[in-house]
């Protein structure tokens, strides 16, 4: 298992801090210092999107939050080729593209911060 973010992927986040993405942008999600941090604005929902650009197996998610300002309810939708529904067996683990949604948080203004976010897998 090993990290499927890479320079190759890009990132979406819903909100900026006070549109302050020198101090709280979305590049801190993925740099590994535990000094820097995505944080975002007052409200819910918010969320991330990771497009891989590239079909990936996910295993792990890994994020590390701030302590107040943790997402309580959390969704994790996928993109899939298949037109058919339900969703067969093998494509649940096939994707290109995840979106993390924090429904709500543990802050009352509905902030997230997250020092760090890693997805492990394999390239499909």
């Amino acid at each position: 298992m090993t990290t499927l973010i890479n320079s190759g992927c890009r990132i979406k986040v819903s909100s900026v801090l006070n549109r302050e993405t020198t101090l709280y942008g979305k590049q801190f999600l993925t740099d590994d210092s535990e000094e820097t941090c995505w944080n975002s604005e007052a409200g819910t929902p918010q969320f991330i999107i990771i497009d891989f650009a590239r079909k990936v197996n996910i295993d792990t998610f890994q994020l590390m939050f701030q302590g107040g300002f943790v997402g309580k309810i959390c969704q994790v939708l996928h993109w899939t080729d298949s037109l058919d529904f339900p969703v067969a067996e093998s494509e649940r683990l096939t994707t290109s593209r995840v979106k993390i949604v924090f429904e709500t948080s543990s802050d009352f203004f509905g902030r997230i911060t997250i020092y760090k976010l890693d997805i492990l897998g394999q390239d499909a």
